[in-house]
Protein backbone atom coordinates (compact mmCIF):
# COMPACT_ATOMS: atom_id res chain seq x y z
CA UNK A 1 0.00 0.00 0.00
CA UNK A 2 1.35 3.42 -1.07
CA UNK A 3 1.51 6.42 1.41
CA UNK A 4 0.66 9.72 0.88
CA UNK A 5 3.77 11.79 2.32
CA UNK A 6 1.63 14.96 2.45
CA UNK A 7 -1.11 13.23 3.97
CA UNK A 8 1.20 11.94 6.67
CA UNK A 9 3.18 14.86 6.82
CA UNK A 10 -0.33 16.53 7.36
CA UNK A 11 -1.50 14.24 9.87
CA UNK A 12 1.64 14.15 12.33
CA UNK A 13 1.64 18.18 12.22
CA UNK A 14 -2.23 18.21 13.40
CA UNK A 15 -1.14 15.12 16.39
CA UNK A 16 1.45 17.59 17.40
CA UNK A 17 -0.67 20.60 17.52
CA UNK A 18 -3.24 18.37 19.43
CA UNK A 19 -0.62 17.00 22.10
CA UNK A 20 0.14 20.77 22.73
CA UNK A 21 -3.02 21.93 22.94
CA UNK A 22 -3.82 18.57 25.68
CA UNK A 23 -0.95 19.60 27.47
CA UNK A 24 -2.00 23.26 27.94
CA UNK A 25 -5.16 21.97 28.74
CA UNK A 26 -3.94 19.83 31.52
CA UNK A 27 -1.91 22.05 33.18
CA UNK A 28 -4.77 25.24 32.97
CA UNK A 29 -6.85 22.56 34.75
CA UNK A 30 -4.51 21.72 37.28
CA UNK A 31 -3.68 25.41 37.79
CA UNK A 32 -6.66 26.22 38.03
CA UNK A 33 -7.50 23.96 41.04
CA UNK A 34 -4.30 25.60 42.48
CA UNK A 35 -5.23 29.13 42.24
CA UNK A 36 -8.85 27.62 44.01
CA UNK A 37 -8.03 26.07 46.56
CA UNK A 38 -8.68 27.31 50.27
CA UNK A 39 -4.72 27.83 51.04
CA UNK A 40 -4.58 30.00 48.12
CA UNK A 41 -7.61 31.82 48.55
CA UNK A 42 -5.55 35.52 49.34
CA UNK A 43 -2.40 34.51 47.58
CA UNK A 44 -0.93 35.61 44.03
CA UNK A 45 0.10 32.61 41.73
CA UNK A 46 1.81 32.56 38.73
CA UNK A 47 3.35 29.63 36.40
CA UNK A 48 5.15 30.06 33.09
CA UNK A 49 6.54 27.40 31.30
CA UNK A 50 8.68 27.04 27.87
CA UNK A 51 9.55 24.75 25.19
CA UNK A 52 13.89 24.36 26.69
CA UNK A 53 15.03 24.38 22.84
CA UNK A 54 12.74 26.65 21.15
CA UNK A 55 11.59 29.12 24.26
CA UNK A 56 8.41 28.67 22.71
CA UNK A 57 5.76 29.25 25.24
CA UNK A 58 4.01 26.24 26.26
CA UNK A 59 1.81 27.51 29.06
CA UNK A 60 1.73 31.00 30.95
CA UNK A 61 -0.50 32.31 33.99
CA UNK A 62 0.10 35.61 35.28
CA UNK A 63 3.28 35.67 34.13
CA UNK A 64 3.89 39.12 34.58
CA UNK A 65 2.83 39.34 38.30
CA UNK A 66 6.37 40.48 39.96
CA UNK A 67 6.52 37.94 43.12
CA UNK A 68 8.68 36.97 45.66
CA UNK A 69 11.06 33.95 44.57
CA UNK A 70 12.71 32.72 47.62
CA UNK A 71 15.81 30.42 46.65
CA UNK A 72 14.51 30.05 43.17
CA UNK A 73 16.46 33.02 42.48
CA UNK A 74 20.10 31.51 43.08
CA UNK A 75 19.46 30.66 39.48
CA UNK A 76 19.55 33.52 38.02
CA UNK A 77 22.57 34.35 39.90
CA UNK A 78 23.97 31.15 38.58
CA UNK A 79 23.48 31.15 35.03
CA UNK A 80 24.93 34.87 34.99
CA UNK A 81 27.71 33.86 36.55
CA UNK A 82 28.05 31.50 34.17
CA UNK A 83 27.92 34.01 31.41
CA UNK A 84 29.48 36.58 33.20
CA UNK A 85 32.60 34.72 34.78
CA UNK A 86 32.90 31.07 32.95
CA UNK A 87 32.33 27.97 34.35
CA UNK A 88 36.39 27.45 34.99
CA UNK A 89 36.54 30.74 37.17
CA UNK A 90 38.50 30.29 40.26
CA UNK A 91 38.98 32.50 43.02
CA UNK A 92 42.66 33.48 44.26
CA UNK A 93 43.40 34.25 47.93
CA UNK A 94 46.93 35.49 48.14
CA UNK A 95 49.29 35.23 51.42
CA UNK A 96 51.96 38.08 51.18
CA UNK A 97 54.68 39.92 53.46
CA UNK A 98 55.40 43.58 54.54
CA UNK A 99 59.24 44.05 55.21
CA UNK A 100 62.30 41.60 55.04
CA UNK A 101 63.23 38.66 56.51
CA UNK A 102 66.64 38.45 58.26
CA UNK A 103 69.71 36.40 57.67
CA UNK A 104 67.78 34.00 60.92
CA UNK A 105 64.42 34.14 59.51
CA UNK A 106 62.74 36.60 61.49
CA UNK A 107 59.75 38.58 59.51
CA UNK A 108 60.11 42.12 60.46
CA UNK A 109 56.89 43.31 59.49
CA UNK A 110 53.45 42.05 58.33
CA UNK A 111 52.27 38.95 57.16
CA UNK A 112 48.66 39.50 55.13
CA UNK A 113 46.24 37.06 53.85
CA UNK A 114 44.27 39.34 51.05
CA UNK A 115 41.03 37.91 49.97
CA UNK A 116 39.85 37.94 46.42
CA UNK A 117 36.51 37.13 47.14
CA UNK A 118 36.07 33.09 47.92
CA UNK A 119 33.37 31.77 49.17
CA UNK A 120 35.27 28.23 50.06
CA UNK A 121 37.99 29.37 51.62
CA UNK A 122 37.86 26.88 54.82
CA UNK A 123 34.81 25.06 53.46
CA UNK A 124 34.09 21.57 54.24
CA UNK A 125 32.77 20.62 51.14
CA UNK A 126 36.05 19.80 48.95
CA UNK A 127 39.19 18.53 50.14
CA UNK A 128 41.18 20.97 48.79
CA UNK A 129 39.59 23.74 50.86
CA UNK A 130 39.39 22.88 54.18
CA UNK A 131 40.59 24.22 57.25
CA UNK A 132 43.54 22.07 58.00
CA UNK A 133 44.34 21.87 54.43
CA UNK A 134 44.47 25.60 53.74
CA UNK A 135 46.20 27.02 56.70
CA UNK A 136 48.83 23.83 55.86
CA UNK A 137 49.51 25.34 52.63
CA UNK A 138 49.96 28.81 53.78
CA UNK A 139 52.65 27.18 56.74
CA UNK A 140 54.29 25.40 53.99
CA UNK A 141 54.54 28.39 51.67
CA UNK A 142 56.14 30.43 55.21
CA UNK A 143 59.01 27.55 55.42
CA UNK A 144 59.61 27.68 52.17
CA UNK A 145 60.10 31.09 52.19
CA UNK A 146 62.09 30.89 55.25
CA UNK A 147 60.60 32.49 58.17
CA UNK A 148 60.57 31.15 61.45
CA UNK A 149 59.29 34.23 63.72
CA UNK A 150 57.22 37.20 62.95
CA UNK A 151 58.29 40.81 64.52
CA UNK A 152 54.69 41.98 63.13
CA UNK A 153 51.14 40.44 62.88
CA UNK A 154 48.82 38.32 61.03
CA UNK A 155 46.40 40.73 59.06
CA UNK A 156 43.13 39.17 57.20
CA UNK A 157 42.55 41.84 54.41
CA UNK A 158 39.18 42.11 52.02
CA UNK A 159 41.08 43.33 49.55
CA UNK A 160 38.54 45.18 47.08
CA UNK A 161 35.34 44.37 49.29
CA UNK A 162 35.52 46.91 51.39
CA UNK A 163 32.52 46.51 53.32
CA UNK A 164 30.73 43.31 54.72
CA UNK A 165 27.67 43.56 53.39
CA UNK A 166 24.14 42.59 54.21
CA UNK A 167 21.90 42.97 51.45
CA UNK A 168 19.14 45.09 51.87
CA UNK A 169 15.50 43.80 52.92
CA UNK A 170 17.22 40.37 55.29
CA UNK A 171 15.05 40.56 58.33
CA UNK A 172 17.38 41.19 61.80
CA UNK A 173 16.62 37.67 63.00
CA UNK A 174 18.08 36.19 59.97
CA UNK A 175 21.55 38.22 59.86
CA UNK A 176 23.22 36.03 62.83
CA UNK A 177 22.65 33.11 61.24
CA UNK A 178 24.92 30.73 59.33
CA UNK A 179 22.42 31.28 56.06
CA UNK A 180 22.48 34.85 57.04
CA UNK A 181 26.45 35.58 56.75
CA UNK A 182 27.37 38.87 54.98
CA UNK A 183 29.65 38.88 51.97
CA UNK A 184 33.60 39.39 52.42
CA UNK A 185 36.34 39.57 50.76
CA UNK A 186 38.35 37.07 52.72
CA UNK A 187 35.52 34.80 53.66
CA UNK A 188 36.14 31.89 56.06
CA UNK A 189 34.74 28.90 56.62
CA UNK A 190 31.81 29.67 54.53
CA UNK A 191 31.67 32.49 57.59
CA UNK A 192 29.75 30.31 60.01
CA UNK A 193 30.75 28.58 63.34
CA UNK A 194 28.43 26.30 65.69
CA UNK A 195 27.25 27.30 69.37
CA UNK A 196 27.26 23.91 71.32
CA UNK A 197 24.09 24.18 73.71
CA UNK A 198 22.49 22.73 77.16
CA UNK A 199 19.11 22.30 77.15
CA UNK A 200 16.54 21.66 80.25
CA UNK A 201 13.41 20.95 81.75
CA UNK A 202 10.41 22.43 79.20
CA UNK A 203 10.00 26.10 79.38
CA UNK A 204 13.30 26.37 81.21
CA UNK A 205 16.78 28.43 80.20
CA UNK A 206 19.33 27.15 77.86
CA UNK A 207 23.03 27.56 78.26
CA UNK A 208 25.87 27.67 75.76
CA UNK A 209 28.68 25.11 76.26
CA UNK A 210 31.42 26.19 74.17
CA UNK A 211 31.76 26.66 70.16
CA UNK A 212 33.31 24.69 67.65
CA UNK A 213 36.00 26.16 66.65
CA UNK A 214 36.50 28.24 69.57
CA UNK A 215 35.70 32.04 69.51
CA UNK A 216 36.82 33.70 72.76
CA UNK A 217 36.81 36.85 71.32
CA UNK A 218 32.95 36.87 71.64
CA UNK A 219 30.78 36.45 74.65
CA UNK A 220 27.27 34.71 74.62
CA UNK A 221 23.91 35.85 76.80
CA UNK A 222 21.64 32.99 76.23
CA UNK A 223 17.66 33.82 76.63
CA UNK A 224 16.68 30.90 75.04
CA UNK A 225 14.58 27.87 76.09
CA UNK A 226 13.76 24.82 75.90
CA UNK A 227 10.43 24.10 73.98
CA UNK A 228 8.43 21.26 73.64
CA UNK A 229 8.85 17.85 71.50
CA UNK A 230 8.79 18.11 67.78
CA UNK A 231 8.97 22.05 67.88
CA UNK A 232 12.54 22.12 66.32
CA UNK A 233 15.15 24.60 65.90
CA UNK A 234 13.45 28.14 66.39
CA UNK A 235 16.91 29.93 68.09
CA UNK A 236 18.04 32.31 67.05
CA UNK A 237 21.79 34.39 67.26
CA UNK A 238 21.69 37.96 66.96
CA UNK A 239 25.03 39.47 65.30
CA UNK A 240 26.76 41.73 68.24
CA UNK A 241 26.14 45.53 67.63
CA UNK A 242 28.60 47.64 66.07
CA UNK A 243 31.84 47.46 68.63
CA UNK A 244 30.25 45.42 70.87
CA UNK A 245 31.53 41.30 71.56
CA UNK A 246 28.13 39.97 72.83
CA UNK A 247 26.02 37.74 70.98
CA UNK A 248 22.38 37.14 71.85
CA UNK A 249 20.58 33.93 71.49
CA UNK A 250 17.12 33.95 71.58
CA UNK A 251 13.97 31.58 71.08
CA UNK A 252 13.72 27.75 71.31
CA UNK A 253 15.03 24.85 71.20
CA UNK A 254 13.04 21.51 71.52
CA UNK A 255 14.21 19.21 73.93
CA UNK A 256 13.83 16.11 71.72
CA UNK A 257 16.38 17.91 68.92
CA UNK A 258 19.79 15.84 68.75
CA UNK A 259 22.25 18.35 67.62
CA UNK A 260 22.14 20.54 70.49
CA UNK A 261 24.21 23.28 68.90
CA UNK A 262 22.57 25.84 66.02
CA UNK A 263 25.44 27.75 63.10
CA UNK A 264 26.03 31.09 63.83
CA UNK A 265 27.68 33.87 61.27
CA UNK A 266 31.32 34.86 61.89
CA UNK A 267 30.87 38.82 62.90
CA UNK A 268 34.59 39.29 61.07
CA UNK A 269 35.53 36.25 59.17
CA UNK A 270 38.92 37.44 58.15
CA UNK A 271 40.11 38.26 61.66
CA UNK A 272 39.04 34.88 61.99
CA UNK A 273 41.18 33.84 59.78
CA UNK A 274 43.93 35.92 60.83
CA UNK A 275 43.15 34.57 64.10
CA UNK A 276 43.31 30.88 63.29
CA UNK A 277 46.73 31.27 61.06
CA UNK A 278 48.27 32.72 64.35
CA UNK A 279 47.28 30.56 66.31
CA UNK A 280 48.34 27.59 63.81
CA UNK A 281 51.81 29.16 63.52
CA UNK A 282 52.27 29.78 67.32
CA UNK A 283 51.80 26.03 67.80
CA UNK A 284 54.19 25.00 65.46
CA UNK A 285 56.72 26.79 66.93
CA UNK A 286 56.57 30.04 64.69
CA UNK A 287 56.01 33.10 66.88
CA UNK A 288 53.98 35.96 66.58
CA UNK A 289 54.91 39.37 68.11
CA UNK A 290 51.19 41.25 67.67
CA UNK A 291 47.97 40.17 67.80
CA UNK A 292 46.05 39.30 64.27
CA UNK A 293 44.33 42.28 62.56
CA UNK A 294 41.79 42.53 60.07
CA UNK A 295 40.78 45.25 57.56
CA UNK A 296 37.81 46.15 60.23
CA UNK A 297 39.57 46.31 62.87
CA UNK A 298 42.39 48.83 61.27
CA UNK A 299 39.68 50.88 59.28
CA UNK A 300 37.74 51.69 63.12
CA UNK A 301 41.25 52.53 64.45
CA UNK A 302 41.42 55.13 61.46
CA UNK A 303 44.96 52.95 60.39
CA UNK A 304 45.45 52.00 56.56
CA UNK A 305 46.13 47.98 55.66
CA UNK A 306 49.67 47.70 54.53
CA UNK A 307 50.53 46.41 51.02
CA UNK A 308 52.47 43.44 50.66
CA UNK A 309 55.68 43.62 48.57
CA UNK A 310 56.10 39.77 48.24
CA UNK A 311 53.81 37.00 47.64
CA UNK A 312 54.13 33.50 48.44
CA UNK A 313 51.40 31.54 47.80
CA UNK A 314 48.41 32.13 45.96
CA UNK A 315 45.58 29.50 46.76
CA UNK A 316 43.15 28.86 44.20
CA UNK A 317 39.56 28.30 44.75
CA UNK A 318 37.20 25.31 43.05
CA UNK A 319 36.08 26.39 39.66
CA UNK A 320 32.88 27.96 39.48
CA UNK A 321 30.93 25.16 38.04
CA UNK A 322 31.85 23.07 41.29
CA UNK A 323 30.49 26.27 43.41
CA UNK A 324 27.54 26.54 41.62
CA UNK A 325 26.53 22.75 42.42
CA UNK A 326 26.35 23.22 45.47
CA UNK A 327 24.94 26.43 45.77
CA UNK A 328 22.25 25.33 44.20
CA UNK A 329 22.18 21.81 45.65
CA UNK A 330 22.67 22.80 49.18
CA UNK A 331 21.18 26.31 48.47
CA UNK A 332 24.20 28.23 50.14
CA UNK A 333 23.25 31.79 50.52
CA UNK A 334 26.82 33.24 51.02
CA UNK A 335 28.12 31.27 47.96
CA UNK A 336 25.10 33.39 45.80
CA UNK A 337 26.04 36.53 47.36
CA UNK A 338 30.05 36.85 46.99
CA UNK A 339 29.35 35.94 43.14
CA UNK A 340 26.84 38.77 43.02
CA UNK A 341 29.42 40.42 44.53
CA UNK A 342 31.84 39.13 41.84
CA UNK A 343 29.76 39.87 39.04
CA UNK A 344 30.08 43.87 39.83
CA UNK A 345 33.61 43.52 39.99
CA UNK A 346 33.87 41.92 36.48
CA UNK A 347 31.28 44.30 34.75
CA UNK A 348 34.03 47.37 36.16
CA UNK A 349 31.97 48.10 39.47
CA UNK A 350 32.59 47.99 43.09
CA UNK A 351 32.71 44.51 45.16
CA UNK A 352 28.72 45.02 46.70
CA UNK A 353 25.40 43.77 46.57
CA UNK A 354 23.89 46.63 44.78
CA UNK A 355 26.27 47.08 42.41
CA UNK A 356 25.95 43.34 41.43
CA UNK A 357 22.37 44.14 41.15
CA UNK A 358 22.68 46.64 38.53
CA UNK A 359 25.35 44.54 36.72
CA UNK A 360 22.56 41.65 36.75
CA UNK A 361 19.87 43.77 35.32
CA UNK A 362 21.78 45.24 32.61
CA UNK A 363 23.66 41.83 31.46
CA UNK A 364 19.19 40.56 31.08
CA UNK A 365 18.53 43.73 29.83
CA UNK A 366 20.94 43.50 26.81
CA UNK A 367 19.73 40.01 26.39
CA UNK A 368 16.11 41.74 25.78
CA UNK A 369 14.42 40.88 29.44
CA UNK A 370 13.13 43.74 30.55
CA UNK A 371 14.78 44.83 34.23
CA UNK A 372 11.58 45.84 35.45
CA UNK A 373 10.85 42.53 35.91
CA UNK A 374 13.36 42.06 38.09
CA UNK A 375 13.21 43.72 41.29
CA UNK A 376 16.05 42.32 43.41
CA UNK A 377 17.90 42.97 46.33
CA UNK A 378 20.03 40.13 46.64
CA UNK A 379 21.47 37.11 44.51
CA UNK A 380 20.49 34.48 47.17
CA UNK A 381 16.29 35.23 47.40
CA UNK A 382 16.76 36.09 51.01
CA UNK A 383 15.16 38.92 51.40
CA UNK A 384 11.15 38.97 51.32
CA UNK A 385 11.45 41.98 49.43
CA UNK A 386 12.81 40.28 45.98
CA UNK A 387 10.32 40.20 43.33
CA UNK A 388 10.49 39.12 39.50
CA UNK A 389 7.95 37.35 37.25
CA UNK A 390 8.00 33.82 36.56
CA UNK A 391 8.37 34.59 32.59
CA UNK A 392 11.75 36.18 33.17
CA UNK A 393 12.82 33.66 35.10
CA UNK A 394 11.77 30.61 32.40
CA UNK A 395 13.24 32.86 30.06
CA UNK A 396 16.65 33.00 31.64
CA UNK A 397 16.37 29.29 31.87
CA UNK A 398 15.69 28.68 28.50
CA UNK A 399 18.78 30.68 27.90
CA UNK A 400 20.78 28.74 29.10
CA UNK A 401 20.05 25.79 27.28
CA UNK A 402 21.88 26.74 24.37
CA UNK A 403 25.31 26.90 26.06
CA UNK A 404 28.10 24.91 26.75
CA UNK A 405 27.99 25.07 30.18
CA UNK A 406 24.23 23.44 30.03
CA UNK A 407 24.87 20.19 31.66
CA UNK A 408 26.90 21.87 34.90
CA UNK A 409 23.99 24.15 35.35
CA UNK A 410 21.84 21.81 35.11
CA UNK A 411 23.46 18.80 37.28
CA UNK A 412 23.44 22.07 40.12
CA UNK A 413 20.17 21.48 40.38
CA UNK A 414 18.44 19.38 43.23
CA UNK A 415 16.10 16.26 42.45
CA UNK A 416 12.03 17.41 44.07
CA UNK A 417 9.30 15.19 42.82
CA UNK A 418 11.69 13.15 41.21
CA UNK A 419 12.19 16.42 38.79
CA UNK A 420 15.08 18.46 38.06
CA UNK A 421 14.81 22.27 40.22
CA UNK A 422 15.65 24.67 42.39
CA UNK A 423 13.13 24.88 45.30
CA UNK A 424 12.31 28.51 47.18
CA UNK A 425 10.76 29.40 50.25
CA UNK A 426 10.72 32.05 52.88
CA UNK A 427 7.45 33.29 54.56
CA UNK A 428 4.41 32.23 53.42
CA UNK A 429 5.94 31.78 49.80
CA UNK A 430 6.82 28.73 48.38
CA UNK A 431 8.04 28.52 44.64
CA UNK A 432 10.46 26.26 41.64
CA UNK A 433 12.05 26.71 38.82
CA UNK A 434 13.84 23.59 36.82
CA UNK A 435 13.87 21.42 33.76
CA UNK A 436 11.11 18.60 33.03
CA UNK A 437 10.73 16.17 29.90
CA UNK A 438 7.62 15.54 28.31
CA UNK A 439 7.22 13.49 25.61
CA UNK A 440 10.29 13.90 24.41
CA UNK A 441 10.09 17.55 24.74
CA UNK A 442 12.36 19.49 27.58
CA UNK A 443 10.08 21.93 29.12
CA UNK A 444 11.42 24.39 31.43
CA UNK A 445 9.36 26.54 33.99
CA UNK A 446 8.93 28.36 37.36
CA UNK A 447 6.18 28.67 39.50
CA UNK A 448 5.75 30.49 42.50
CA UNK A 449 3.06 31.08 45.26
CA UNK A 450 3.17 33.65 47.75
CA UNK A 451 0.65 34.77 50.65
CA UNK A 452 -0.54 30.87 51.03
CA UNK A 453 -2.26 30.31 53.87
CA UNK A 454 -1.55 26.92 55.72
CA UNK A 455 1.26 24.32 56.40
CA UNK A 456 4.24 24.66 53.72
CA UNK A 457 4.06 20.59 53.29
CA UNK A 458 0.25 21.19 52.00
CA UNK A 459 0.90 23.66 49.41
CA UNK A 460 4.27 21.80 47.81
CA UNK A 461 1.91 18.74 47.68
CA UNK A 462 -0.64 21.10 45.29
CA UNK A 463 2.13 22.86 43.48
CA UNK A 464 3.53 19.46 42.19
CA UNK A 465 0.47 18.40 41.14
CA UNK A 466 0.42 21.27 38.75
CA UNK A 467 3.90 20.18 37.95
CA UNK A 468 3.01 16.96 37.60
CA UNK A 469 1.58 17.67 34.28
CA UNK A 470 4.78 18.32 33.32
CA UNK A 471 5.56 14.75 33.13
Amino acid sequence: MRINLKYLVSFLFIANIAGAQTLQQNIQKAFTRLQQDSQCRYASVSLTVLDAKTGEQVFAANPDMGLAPGSTLKTVTSITAFNVLGKDFQYQTQLGYTGNITADGALNGDLIIKGGGDPTLGSWRWASTKEGVVLNTMVTALKKAGIKKINGRVIGDNGIFKNQSIPDGWIWQDLGTYYGAGIAGLCWRENQFDITLRTGSIGGPISVLGTVPETNYLQYKSELTTGAAKTGDLAYPYLPAFGSKIMYLRGTYAIDQIKKRISAAIPDPAYDAALRLTDTLKHIGIAVSNEPQSSFILADKGLSIPTATKNITTILSPELSKIVYWLNQKSVNLYAEQLLATIAVKAGKPASTNDGITAIKDFWELKGIDKRSMNTFDGSGLSPENRITTSTMARILQSARKEAWFNDFYESLPVYNDMKMKSGSINSVQAYAGFQTHDGRQLCFSIMVNNYYGPGSGIREKMFRVLNELK
